[in-house]
């Protein structure tokens, strides 16, 4: 069986070493009495709740899976679910970053983040029924009306309802343009929706007595396109005035999805015949009000595949202590044992390193946004709330993207660390990666992250928004680039900082003469710029450990992190220099391709 310790070292080696929040909040009237002994009170309850509560649930969750009453069109979810949630919202959980106006704590994003990591580690599908609640919210007090605030947000922050995003339909996935769902305005200033909608993550379940449904849908003299697309919010069940609730709304639950992984979270099928619902922000400008939630749960996913590498990690590595398996190369190293241990093999410690890496990077980054997010929300400097902004929404596809595809090379190796047993149900690992696939998939595929990044993010602003964050790599050169304990860290970055402006420029003039250019390169594109963000990240990581260990700290933890930063920029950073030959290979390989995809 499987365990889980929440990485509460690392967390607060991030916050309060490396990124010194406390210190930024000192400069967010909002969060300015938050102090370090608050932040660690919080991880270490999180922590309490993720091992103790959910992650006890995750095996058999996943074997239960949820199940739908066709003739009720009600879901049950696998037994201790709705007693684990129901712990989940007495706990105050949900509240955590909420706005106080509508019942909530108002703490830093910083520890909601880490709070949804721990959440992931121990329950990824668990997880998912707040998580999207969470997203919900954040598009209602974006562009929700007053009344629509005064009706739901108080219920979505307490945790009392929860909520989901209906963008997904049969024919149509990331093209939203091509979306059918009508909605028809009534007297009353109401809008009847119809429609059908899939892949809606807790569509329907029973830890709650009532879904609040974001659904995209057409008014009917919309234009054609996303051009045309307005938001509604549409509960389960109608509700009145007084916030209490009145009767089913006809939006229900046709079906659930039969699912490589996450299988205790319902992801329905969702009919919607004639429901009532109510307009959120303009209309035809539904998009620019989803994307508060579409870029939350970007987000989001990549803390669910950090959670995992997370996890997966801490189980290979006491699986590799304690499995016996042939001699050391370099000569015997457990004596009295028949065999040596796993770990003492070079490609096991491969696999355990680079799973390592890729959860210490990840944390980083996810903590990283975190504060960025809470000073472009709360900063008393107009310009910091603009810079963070403009820095997030570089970030978001690498966070999404970057870091689902190295959950996914994380838990693989994860499992081969195994062996056969990984293969094997009882061990937990096989579980981790099945429901770490679908990180790459939903939210926009991994491809369309990449596009993003490079067609809009980075050439649509003519890479204004990445020399902001090479001003930040830049910066920590000029700081430590005389300093020779820092050279195997910065060194690296400088050159790949060099290169990534003629990289970027050469391929945005590509893209000029041939579309199809940006394209092609794109997703090794965003790879080289994910190596670059962690390279600073790592390199940010070692400059506080080598002033630790100068100043006569003799805790092992400074001088794992070096070991570790030292084995991503020797094996894993170096993959930059074949991804941008790759990418220079241009589309004519891929797109002069007829008779081989005949």
């Amino acid at each position: 069986m499987p365990s889980y310790n929440p990485p509460l070292r690392d967390m607060q080696f991030l916050m309060h070493e490396v990124f010194k929040v406390t210190e930024a909040y000192q400069q967010m009237p909002k969060h300015a009495d938050v102090d370090a002994d608050t932040v660690n009170a919080v991880l270490e309850e999180a922590g309490k709740f993720a091992a103790n509560v959910t992650f006890p649930l995750n095996i058999s969750g996943d074997e239960e899976g949820c199940h739908l009453d066709q003739a009720t069109h009600e879901v049950t979810t696998p037994k201790g679910y709705k007693q684990a949630y129901q712990q989940f919202v007495d706990g105050g959980w949900p509240a955590l970053s909420c706005d106080p106006e509508y019942g909530g704590q108002g703490l830093p994003f910083v520890m909601n983040s880490a709070l949804y990591e721990m959440l992931n580690s121990a329950n990824q599908a668990w997880t998912m029924y707040p998580g999207l609640s969470h997203g919900a919210y954040e598009a209602l007090h974006a562009h929700g009306s007053d009344e629509l605030k005064a009706l739901y947000l108080p219920k979505l922050t307490s945790g009392e309802w929860t909520g989901t995003m209906c963008l997904t339909e049969p024919h149509c996935g990331t093209d939203l343009g091509l979306l059918a769902t009508r909605a028809e305005p009534q007297a009353d200033g109401s809008y009847e929706i119809t429609g059908n909608k899939i892949f809606i993550s807790a569509g329907e379940h029973d830890m709650a007595p009532n879904i609040v449904h974001l659904v995209l849908a057409r008014l009917p003299d919309a234009p054609v396109g996303s051009k045309g697309i307005s938001l509604f919010v549409v509960p389960k069940y109608k509700v009145n005035a007084d916030g209490t609730l009145g009767e089913r709304n006809p939006i229900y639950c046709g079906g659930l999805e039969h699912k490589m992984g996450i299988k205790s979270n319902a992801t329905a099928q969702i009919v919607i015949e004639e429901a009532v619902g109510h307009m959120v922000g303009q209309p035809n400008k539904g998009l620019q009000a989803m994307f508060v939630m579409m870029n939350a749960a970007r987000l989001g996913v990549g803390n669910q595949s950090l959670g995992l590498t997370e996890v997966a990690y801490q189980n290979a590595l006491a699986y590799a202590k304690d499995r016996l398996q042939m001699r050391s190369l370099s000569g015997v190293k457990a004596k009295d044992k028949p065999a040596d241990p796993i770990i003492v093999h070079p490609d096991v410690r491969r696999m355990l390193l680079t799973a390592k890496a890729y959860a210490e990077g990840g944390r980083a980054l996810s903590t990283f946004c975190a504060l960025l997010i809470d000073k472009e929300l709360n900063h008393g400097d107009e310009k910091v709330r603009a810079d963070s902004a403009e820095l997030v929404a570089l970030l978001t596809p690498i966070v999404k993207a970057f870091l689902t595809d190295n959950g996914w090379i994380a838990t693989t190796a994860c499992q081969q660390v195994f062996g056969g047993h990984g293969f094997i149900k009882e061990w937990g690992m096989e579980q981790f990666v099945r429901d770490n696939r679908i990180n790459m998939i939903y939210e926009g595929t991994n491809g369309v992250q990449a596009l993003d990044l490079l067609g809009r993010k980075v050439l649509g602003n003519q890479g204004a928004s990445l020399k902001k964050f090479g001003k930040l790599v830049a910066q920590l050169v000029e700081e430590e680039g005389v300093n020779e304990r820092m050279a195997e860290f910065i060194n690296p970055i400088a050159y790949l900082g060099e290169q990534m402006t003629k990289f970027t420029t050469e391929i945005g003039f590509k893209g000029m003469q041939n579309p199809d250019e940006v394209g092609a390169a794109s997703v090794d594109y965003l790879r080289v710029a994910g190596h670059l963000v962690f390279g600073y990240l790592f390199a940010r990581m070692a400059q506080v450990a080598l002033r630790e260990i100068a100043g006569g700290s003799t805790d092992p933890f400074y001088q794992g992190k070096l070991q570790t930063a030292r084995f991503y920029f020797a094996k894993l950073f170096l993959e930059t220099a074949t991804l941008m030959r790759t990418a220079r290979a241009g589309s004519q390989v891929l797109m002069d391709t007829d008779a081989a995809l005949a």
